[in-house]
């Protein structure tokens, strides 16, 4: 286990700058996840940290080393990618132990690094079967268990559950958070699903265009997101955003329809944005805005409802079972107080302080 530091970290390729000045304190034991759009630069910035990728300019540090000239067998970090690139002539045992085995490990100590990882990893009753032999899961897990036995200083992983169906993808999650848990790891995760960010981060690193958007825990950037990026990227259904003008303690659209706010920003003069979860859109609100609806989407426990204010589509998730019909109207209000602000020039999100006065006055 180490921390790991990134200083103003810059990858060119040609004139094209692939990852921008970024800066990234990871501490020891931190479950550190990237996170972003296709093409943001995530998995660049994880392999200039393995040592698979040059650097042109910054700093990582590893421990208290600075690791920019070393290759990566020296940096003492393990990897594990998507692929699992397990040898299928080899059985699960000797899969988990050959980059010891290259590197002069007795026999004996192989063994025992082996079994305590497959105690770990639930796979003792599978080490003499070959990789052909094993369910996608299951060869997730050998490659776990390979880098496991290295006893890293950084666990470094590549979106490793893309590969798996969704049910599978959900298990895997688990066990990943559980084997964090059990063994105190740094680690370093790279993944295009906002989910598993979500769902298995101490902190998310919201990547975009090869800058970071921001920094914080899950919670922290679900609740207070610095952008309307950031703010669209996180969450499921993705946030809705509403641009008008401010008059009174409503809304008006661009299409003339005004909408009640539980809070408006003070001081600030113009457009806004609101950026509003579906989750917080109350449909049949009394004295609400009327929506027409466009599609309806029935998940079992909810019912997610597409509708349009003024030619703006908003959507709506009910938890119930709803008989809307496409074309009707439905009246629709926000709940109090999940509302974001977000200045509809720079996307920036207005302080939660300006719409705190508002709410007192």
């Amino acid at each position: 286990m180490a921390p790991v530091q990134v200083s103003n970290l810059r990858k060119s390729f040609g004139a094209l700058d692939v990852i921008q000045n970024v800066s990234i304190d990871i501490t020891d034991g931190e479950f550190l996840i990237l996170v972003g759009p296709s093409g943001c630069g995530k998995s660049t910035l994880l392999r200039m940290i393995a040592g698979l990728e040059d650097i042109s300019d910054g700093r990582i540090s590893i421990g208290n080393r600075i690791v920019n000239a070393l290759s990566p067998k020296d940096r003492n970090i393990a990897m594990v990618f998507q692929n699992y690139a397990l040898y299928p002539q080899m059985t699960v045992a000797q899969n988990m132990g050959f980059s010891l085995e290259i590197s002069g490990v007795k026999k004996a100590e192989i063994q025992k690094k082996v079994a305590e990882a497959a105690e770990v990893l639930g796979l003792t009753s599978l080490l003499q079967r070959k990789p052909s032999q094993l369910s996608g899961g299951q060869r997730q897990r050998v490659a776990m268990g390979r880098a496991i036995v290295r006893d890293p200083d950084v666990f470094l992983f590549d979106e490793p559950l893309s590969n798996l169906d969704a049910k599978l993808r959900v298990q895997m999650r688990g066990e990943i958070k559980a084997l964090h848990q059990r063994l105190g790891s740094t680690i370093i995760y790279v993944t295009h699903d906002q989910i598993e960010a979500m769902t298995m981060a101490d902190r998310i690193v919201v990547l975009r265009g090869g800058r970071v958007e921001q920094i914080g825990t899950p919670l922290e950037l679900y609740d207070r997101p610095a952008n309307m990026f950031v703010a669209g990227f996180l969450g499921s259904p993705s946030m809705n955003f509403l641009k008008g003008t401010i008059e009174g303690q409503s809304m008006r659209l661009p299409g003339g329809e005004r909408l009640a706010l539980p809070a408006v920003p003070s001081g600030h003069a113009g457009e806004v944005v609101i950026g509003i979860r579906p989750q917080n859109v109350i449909v049949n609100a009394e004295g609400g805005t009327a929506a027409v609806v466009k599609v309806i989407e029935p998940t079992g426990a909810e019912t997610y409802v597409l509708a349009e204010i003024g030619g703006i589509e908003i959507t709506c998730v009910v938890n119930d079972r709803v008989d809307f019909e496409p074309g009707q109207q439905i009246p629709i209000s926000i709940a109090s107080p999940n509302l974001h602000f977000f200045d509809a020039a720079s996307e920036r999100r207005l302080t939660d302080d300006t719409v705190s006065r508002a709410k007192l006055a």
